[in-house]
């Protein structure tokens, strides 16, 4: 289909002043160019029809000026830009006018390379048009075409349309200082994806290369992990932050270290906010030590609200008679509880416990509760589930349970497989399990290997405990005068 433009009276007259005051020799790219076809032009070259209203007045526009405007009119309106926009565009830039056609459409090409869509571009523009002329932008441009591959059309046109285009200025040199302090270029744009292109670019090289120097000496795993840490100020935000688990909590460098690995997103919560939960943790008896070990063995901790989470869990944990060191042991086996929903896990799985016959505000309710931390509501039904089928009754779960908690929390149909193994294989009573629930957290792997080892030599009525419970060096030294008359009777049976 062929493109009639019908340029207006006041973007005519817009162009011609924009032209006629300046010599054709300050243009010398004032030349011919070619229009490759971005949508609805079929291939075709595109028409140019001029009103008898709209035609050009002035004897002093060249017919070389005249061509100029025409591919300025036609280039932009290619990329969607109607001829009310074209005239806002030149309002605001006005040195638009005066660049070749050519050099524009290279700029918007280049545009188009690094993953911006027509609209995106449009959009861009008409937001910030001397993207089309600042010269920083071809550097980078360049440089996110060629080494960072990857890297979010959306997130560019942000940066694009939210900084001046001086800020680009020395990104090249930015980004080899992250290659050369251990940023891997294969993963140099997902890096940059990561982080803040904004802050990125806003901040001083020196600045840049302090961060990267301080990972290095401490753990540059972390930026690596957790390349926001970029965003972050390393004087007012990072060290301190830090400081507060060696100072505060008395934490050791490597500690530390073994904590940031963990969650390198911890970095990201500011210092008086770790200071407000140390004390929280302080008023209920807890010591630094103590503290920090919670925090090691769960950093997720950190995050969790005061009011909403903490506070009412501590708070339930008390009623269940449960006090500081108490807590402390707790919580270093089942730090979950600290941040599970209430209303879609913990009280179903409180409702569970009841049911069985555990009893509210006890110290055997809240251990149970710990112990469920560690499965879904769902496989704990099931695995209540798998152990009435087999005849169990909810007394006897129950009892199973309060002697060895760990048993609601196995997967059911592991827990399933052993039991059949204990009935089918080893020809035991289902009722063995409440004198020895431990069965069922040991692999169906180890079971059969030491009953397979020890049902010939003592026979099939050995003790469940005894067979499974004692280490496996213990395990392959120890041997009954039994069974050792029976190796004796089969060697000499040889």
């Amino acid at each position: 289909m062929a493109l009639l433009l019908k340029p207006s009276s006041s973007l005519t007259q817009t162009l011609s002043s924009s032209y006629s005051s300046t010599p054709l020799s300050t243009n010398p790219n004032f030349s011919a160019i070619s229009y490759p076809s971005f949508h609805g032009h079929g291939g075709k070259q595109p028409k140019l029809l001029l009103s008898k209203g709209a035609a050009i007045q002035s004897n002093t526009i060249s017919s070389s000026n005249h061509h100029q405007m025409v591919g300025f009119l036609l280039l932009f309106q290619e990329f969607g830009f109607n001829e009310k926009e074209i005239e806002g565009l030149l309002e605001r830039n006005p040195v638009l006018a005066y660049a070749s056609p050519k050099s524009l459409r290279n700029r918007l090409l280049s545009l188009k390379s690094v993953g911006l869509v027509e609209f995106a571009i449009w959009r861009l523009i008409t937001r910030h048009p001397d993207i089309l002329t600042a010269e920083e932008l071809d550097g980078f441009l360049d440089l996110v075409r060629e080494r960072l591959e990857g890297i979010e059309p959306r997130k560019l046109e942000r940066v694009l349309i939210g900084m001046e285009p001086g800020f680009l200025m020395g990104f090249a040199e930015k980004v080899e200082l992250l290659v050369e302090h251990g940023v891997p270029e294969e993963k140099l744009g997902d890096f940059i994806n990561s982080i803040s292109l904004r802050v990125f670019c806003g901040r001083e090289a020196e600045e840049i290369e302090r961060l990267m120097v301080f990972f290095k000496q401490f753990d540059f795993s972390l930026i690596l992990r957790r390349p926001l840490l970029l965003n972050l100020d390393l004087d007012t935000q990072i060290i301190p932050r830090i400081q507060v688990f060696q100072e505060e909590l008395g934490g050791e460098e490597e500690a530390v270290k073994i904590l940031l690995r963990k969650l390198p997103r911890i970095l990201s919560y500011s210092a008086e906010h770790f200071q407000d939960q140390i004390e929280f943790w302080r008023s209920i008896g807890l010591s630094e030590g103590e503290i920090f070990k919670i925090f090691l063995v769960y950093p997720g901790v950190v995050g969790v609200s005061k009011e909403r989470k903490l506070k009412p869990r501590v708070e339930f944990l008390k009623e269940c008679g449960l006090n500081a060191n108490d807590i402390y042991r707790f919580l270093s086996k089942a730090p979950l509880f600290l941040s599970l929903s209430f209303e879609d896990n913990l009280s179903k799985k409180l409702g569970f416990l009841v049911k069985l016959g555990y009893k509210r505000r006890t110290r055997e309710l809240a251990f149970a509760m710990g112990a469920v931390t560690r499965t879904s509501c769902e496989n704990m039904q099931l695995v209540i589930g798998v152990f009435l089928s087999y005849g169990l009754s909810t007394e006897d779960v129950f009892a199973m349970s309060n002697r060895h908690p760990q048993v609601l929390q196995y997967n059911h149909s592991s827990l399933e497989k052993k039991m059949e193994y204990l009935i089918e294989e080893m020809g035991r009573e289902i009722g063995e399990l409440l004198a020895f629930p431990a069965f069922l957290g040991y692999k169906l792997e180890r079971i059969k290997r030491r009953y397979e080892v020890k049902k010939e030599a003592r026979g099939e009525g050995m003790s469940l405990n005894k067979l499974l419970s004692v280490s496996t060096e213990t395990f392959l030294k120890k041997k009954s005068s039994r069974e050792e008359a029976f190796e004796l009777y089969e060697v000499n049976k040889v």
